[in-house]
């Protein structure tokens, strides 16, 4: 044996809980294939390191990267030392809303970018094995400070001496090889830009050439989730992520999150969420402002 983990997709629950914090702190494991799910996903590498396959471009993280990606999209483990140590934070999109981003970084995020914190800080390994302490305990105060906590880290990597990696165009050999991932990855970016706005499997499936009976099969095959479960989850997301503000009604956070009314609005929030829009906006009152106006 070489020492390495490899990925046991059985085992593996976060795609499964798309509104729940799931904090992985392992050796990463090696991925015979690409995965997805509806959270974005925080690495903090304590030592060694990983390299992943992402939308297009390849990342690898040394000790003390703090690394930020949008897990809507196809990524996996390619490699990794035998030695290796970190923590993988997926947070449900409702924190990823909450994240003071400049809008065309949050953009660049969800369709498919990497965001690389370029200079470790000696200050990260004991803060990132706090929050996960904070994350996983069942006390919902630590939880949310531990939330916060890690939105204000990843917020500082924008202050700091920052990458950003991006899909180069694809050679046509590249081409090839990821032609059975290219629609997946066309609907959900068109799906991250326009969920907000009135859209269908018809204007989903044009966004990727591709017919709409056809891009309902491939979506669900891939990701578990129909494509109005995935538009009814980002859309609930970011109003969650409104919700939060003081100032937010019930009808412009609606409005605004791409509901076509309070009624709809009310009966897809009580089903994701289990509770209605105005019982969650009571609950979460004293959580602190954090999403950018």
């Amino acid at each position: 044996m070489d020492g390495k983990r490899y990925w046991d997709p059985r085992a593996s629950r976060v795609e499964r809980v798309p509104n729940e914090i799931v904090v992985s702190c392992e050796q990463p494991g090696i991925m015979a294939a690409p995965h997805w799910h509806a959270q974005a996903e925080v690495n903090f590498v304590f030592r060694g390191g990983v390299e992943y396959e992402m939308h297009g471009h390849r990342v690898r993280l040394e000790a003390g990267t703090v690394a930020l990606f949008w897990g809507g999209l196809p990524h996996r483990v390619v490699d990794t030392r035998a030695d290796t140590y970190f923590h993988a934070i997926h947070l449900p999109l409702l924190h990823f809303f909450r994240l003071r981003l400049a809008p065309e970084l949050q953009q660049r995020l969800m369709r498919g970018a990497t965001l690389l914190a370029s200079e470790p800080q000696p200050d990260d390994a004991p803060a990132f094995t706090r929050r996960a302490r904070y994350l996983t305990s069942k006390d919902a105060r630590l939880v949310r400070h531990g939330i916060d906590e890690l939105l204000l880290r990843l917020e500082r990597i924008g202050l700091e001496p920052h990458e950003i990696l991006e899909a180069a165009d694809p050679s046509p050999g590249a081409q090839a090889e990821q032609a059975s991932f290219q629609g997946i990855r066309r609907i959900c970016g068109f799906i991250a830009e326009n969920f907000r706005e009135d859209i269908d499997c018809v204007d989903i499936a044009a966004s990727a050439d591709i017919h709409p009976k056809y891009a309902m099969t491939v979506f669900k095959r891939s990701t578990g989730m129909s494509l109005g479960e995935y538009v009814s989850l980002m859309r609930v997301s970011y109003a969650q992520a409104l919700l939060t503000r003081d100032d937010a009604s019930i009808l412009q956070v609606a409005m605004d999150s791409g509901f076509g009314s309070v009624s709809a609005f009310n009966k897809c929030f009580r089903k994701k969420a289990g509770m209605t829009p105005s019982e969650f906006k009571r609950e979460h009152r004293a959580l602190p402002l954090a999403l950018q106006a």
